[in-house]
């Protein structure tokens, strides 16, 4: 079975750090870009960021710039999403999907494809 699960959400406080995962069932994250999106309840579906597969190039949205960093270990086959200094307005299901190749680019900008991911990790941010 060919699938992507995430996972390492979780209940964190203002301020507070979560790294999570996207891991690859049944085939190589080697020659996928990866995405990550968020939806939270009443909100439109937002890009978080994405990497390319060829040059590890990153791209993030402007609300979470400086904050969260992608980065992708190929030998486990997994995409990380490490999110810092984490606000009560990143609090959504966070969702990876795959892009053969790399991350999409219009206007010389990342346009995210909000691709079919997994089942989503909630985040919630919360004092």
């Amino acid at each position: 079975q060919v699938q992507v699960v995430e996972a390492g959400g979780g209940l964190v406080q203002p301020g507070g750090s979560l790294r999570l995962s996207c891991y690859a069932y049944g085939f190589t994250l080697d020659y996928y870009a990866i995405e990550w999106f968020r939806q939270a309840p009443g909100k439109e579906r937002e890009g978080v960021s994405c990497i390319d597969s060829s040059d590890d190039n990153t791209y993030y949205a402007d609300s979470v710039k400086g904050r969260f960093t992608i980065s992708r270990d190929n030998a486990e086959n997994t995409v990380y999403l490490q999110m810092n200094s984490l606000k009560p307005e990143d609090t959504a299901v966070y969702y990876c999907a795959t892009i053969l190749g790399d991350c999409s680019i219009r206007g010389g900008e990342w346009s995210p494809d909000f691709g079919s991911g997994g089942q989503g990790t909630q985040v919630t941010v919360s004092s």
